[in-house]
C-alpha cells in the first residue's frame, strides 16, 4: 500500500500555503491541519481527494470515534474529535472551490464532517481549570536554590513570568534590551520577541511583591555587571552543554544564545513545582493567576481595562471569558454570600 498520493500531496501543499500566506495561521495550527488530513488519508488508503464521497466522511467519523489515544488507551475525547473533523471540514470546503475539484466536491459535502449537536456541545464545554495561587508561586520561588548561575536563571525565569505574564514563547526570545528594571517594564517588541499574533506592546510589572521583583533585578544585574553581557544578549540564555570527564554530556553553565523553543522553560517550571512539593502548573497558567488577581484588585472598569491590556489583550472580554473564569469553589462562596445578604436584608 502506498504511503502517499502524489496528487493529494500537491494540493495539500497549496492548501498549507493558503493557510500560512492568506489566512496568517501559525505553524502549530498548520501542523494540526496536516495531522488531521493525514489521518483521513490513512483511513481511505490514500485515495485521491477527487474521489471523495460523503460516505467516506460518515465512515471516517465512526472510525475516529472508535479509536483510542496512544498514551492512555482511552477513547479519543470529544474535543479531539471536534478539532480533527473541523480541520477536515475546512480543508474540503476550500477544496470544493479549487480547479479540478469543484466539479467533484460540493460545499455541502464538507458538512458531513460535523459532529452531532450534542457531541459538539460536549467538545466545546469549558472546564474549571486549576490555577496556581500567588502564594504557591512565591513558595516555589523561595524554595528554588540559587547557588549556580543556571539555578539563578531558573529562579529568575519564574519570577519574571509572574511579574509580566509573558507567554513562554516570548520569554525564550527576550533580550536584555527589552527589560527596564528601573521603570519596571518589559517591551514585547514583535520584531524581535515571539509574541502571539506578532503583536507589540509594553507590559508594566504586575504588583505581585517586591521580593519577586528583587529576584529578577538581581538576575539582570548579574548578567550586566558580572557577565558583562550587552543589550542584544538573551535575558534567559540557554544552558551550555559540554562533554565532561566521564565522556558524557553535562550542563556547564550558560550559553550566550537563546533557546530555540519554549520546551526547556516548561521543564524548568515542572521541576521547580515538583521540587517545592506542588503539582505541576505550566507557564501559561500563570496568566490565569494574574487575571484572577486583577479581578480582586481592580475596582473600576478603567483599572481592569488597563490590567487586561497589560496581559496583551486588545479586548477586556478576552480576559474575562478566557482567563477570568470563576472557579467552582469561589462560585460557591459567592453564591452563599448572596444568600446571607438576602437573609440579613430588612423585610
Amino acid at each position: 500500500m502506498n504511503g502517499h498520493n502524489a496528487a493529494n500531496e500537491r494540493i495539500k501543499r497549496q492548501y498549507f500555503a493558503y493557510l500560512a500566506e492568506a489566512q496568517g495561521y501559525s505553524e502549530p495550527t498548520i501542523d494540526a491541519a496536516a495531522k488531521a488530513i493525514a489521518r483521513f488519508e490513512a483511513y481511505t488508503r490514500f485515495k485521491d481527494f477527487k474521489a471523495f464521497h460523503i460516505e467516506q466522511a460518515k465512515a471516517f467519523k465512526r472510525d475516529l470515534a472508535g479509536q483510542r489515544s496512544n498514551q492512555r488507551g482511552q477513547p479519543l475525547s470529544k474535543a479531539t474529535l471536534y478539532a480533527t473533523l473541523t480541520a477536515l471540514k475546512r480543508f474540503f470546503t476550500w477544496l470544493a472551490g479549487q480547479p479540478g475539484y469543484k466539479s467533484r466536491i460540493s460545499y455541502p459535502d464538507a458538512e458531513y464532517f460535523n459532529l452531532s449537536v450534542k457531541e459538539t456541545r460536549i467538545a466545546k464545554a469549558t472546564r474549571s481549570e486549576r490555577v496556581p495561587t500567588l502564594e504557591q508561586i512565591r513558595h516555589v520561588i523561595r524554595s528554588m536554590p540559587a547557588n549556580t548561575e543556571i539555578e539563578r536563571r531558573d529562579r529568575a525565569l519564574i519570577a519574571f513570568t509572574i511579574l509580566t505574564g509573558a507567554r513562554d514563547g516570548a520569554v525564550a526570545s527576550f533580550k536584555l534590551r527589552h527589560i527596564d528594571i528601573t521603570e519596571g517594564t518589559i517591551d514585547q517588541d514583535a520584531r524581535e520577541v515571539h509574541t502571539k499574533f506578532a503583536k507589540s506592546f509594553v507590559t508594566t510589572f504586575f504588583p505581585v511583591g517586591e521580593d519577586i521583583r528583587t529576584v529578577l533585578a538581581e538576575w539582570v544585574a548579574y548578567l550586566r555587571t558580572e557577565k558583562l553581557w550587552g543589550l542584544d544578549d538573551p535575558l534567559f540564555p540557554a544552558t551550555k552543554v559540554a562533554v565532561g570527564d566521564d565522556c558524557r554530556f553535562r550542563a556547564v553553565g550558560l550559553d550566550r544564545k537563546h533557546w530555540s523553543n519554549a520546551g526547556p522553560i516548561r521543564v524548568i517550571f515542572k521541576n521547580a513545582f515538583v521540587a517545592a512539593g506542588l503539582d505541576y502548573f505550566n507557564p501559561h497558567s500563570i496568566r490565569k493567576t494574574l487575571a484572577l488577581l486583577g479581578e480582586t484588585l481592580c475596582k473600576t472598569p478603567e483599572q481592569f481595562k488597563a490590567w487586561s491590556q497589560n496581559l496583551g489583550h486588545e479586548h477586556v472580554l478576552t480576559t474575562f471569558t478566557s482567563y477570568g473564569v470563576v472557579n467552582s469553589r469561589r462560585q460557591s462562596e459567592l453564591m452563599r454570600s448572596f444568600a446571607s445578604s438576602a437573609m440579613d436584608a430588612p423585610r
